[in-house]
């Protein structure tokens, strides 16, 4: 095996294990949300897990059992439409979920109503967003969203809230207003939290970079970081040695903000004294953006 092919199975390796480590951590920070939280007091959420604790509340099953049951047409819509890998993390996530429902156990944390929303939704957000950044979903509402999302003109978000929406309302009528009210507030925060876990880690910076050793850095940025740029063409106007008129190369490129030192670190061991400007920028379409999202 050439030294090639050894660093990308390390890497690999490697990144198998990350994502195993950020799905375990995901599964175990859902179950305290629905343990510590939701399940002893009765409390609903959005999208399958949603269901699944409204089906348990009025039927007293096992909340274990719902969650793969009703995840399984998910997990199916998932292997026909994303990639089998994705199908096989999802579906571990989700068994492992069940089991620790079944397996561990937790006191009730508090019985404030409102705690219970607000952290509740917390810990649940963030065992799915951790479960995402790994490769893998807890809830199968996303698969749908997004197949729904590429046949029609809806986005995934607006599916989402559609789906939502249904379940509120039946809870509304076949429990109580209250009960909807509060797993809104639960939906609202276990969804602010993903959002942050998930593009809050990533979030996109552009990098414009100005100096005389362009070429050089242009080629490491595109054949070693892998990372698209555009090249503009300008003028320098005035330097350290006062007014200067001469062509410059300039830069432009949009990387994660975790990428963003280890690129810096490269540009300067090439020009340090090169000039880099940094923005923020809140998304991106298209292109060659690194994203992390999901394993499809």
């Amino acid at each position: 095996m050439s030294q090639t092919r050894k660093t990308r199975a390390r890497i690999s390796y490697i990144q198998n294990v990350q994502d195993i480590v950020l799905i375990g951590i995901g599964v175990l920070l859902a179950a305290v949300g629905l343990k510590g939280f939701l399940l002893p007091n009765g409390f609903l959420d959005g999208g399958v897990t949603g269901i699944s604790l409204l089906i348990s509340r009025l039927t007293g099953w096992s909340i274990s059992v719902l969650l793969i049951v009703i995840n399984i047409p998910f997990i199916l819509l998932a292997y026909r439409q994303l990639s089998v890998a994705f199908t096989i993390r999802a579906l571990c996530a989700i068994l492992g979920l069940a089991a620790a429902l079944v397996f561990i156990d937790m006191p009730t944390i508090t019985s404030d109503k409102l705690l219970i929303a607000i952290f509740g939704g917390f810990f649940l957000g963030a065992g799915i967003g951790m479960s995402v950044r790994g490769g893998a979903v807890l809830d199968g509402t996303e698969v749908l969203a997004l197949y729904i999302n590429r046949k029609t003109v809806l986005s995934m978000g607006e599916v989402i809230m559609y789906f939502n929406i249904v379940i509120f309302s039946i809870a509304a009528v076949l429990i109580n207003v209250e009960t909807a009210l509060y797993a809104m507030l639960t939906y609202l925060s276990a969804s602010k939290t993903v959002d942050f876990i998930i593009q809050g880690f990533e979030e996109y910076i552009a990098l414009t970079i100005i100096s005389s050793e362009s070429e050089l850095i242009r080629k490491t940025l595109t054949l070693t970081l892998r990372k698209g740029v555009t090249v503009f063409k300008g003028q320098s106007g005035f330097g350290k040695r006062g007014s200067v008129n001469r062509d410059i190369d300039i830069i432009y490129t949009v990387v994660t903000r975790l990428e963003v030192h280890k690129i810096i670190d490269e540009i300067e061991k090439i020009d340090e004294k090169a000039f880099i400007v940094q923005h923020n920028i809140n998304d991106t379409k298209g292109g060659m953006i690194k994203r992390r999202a999901t394993h499809h």
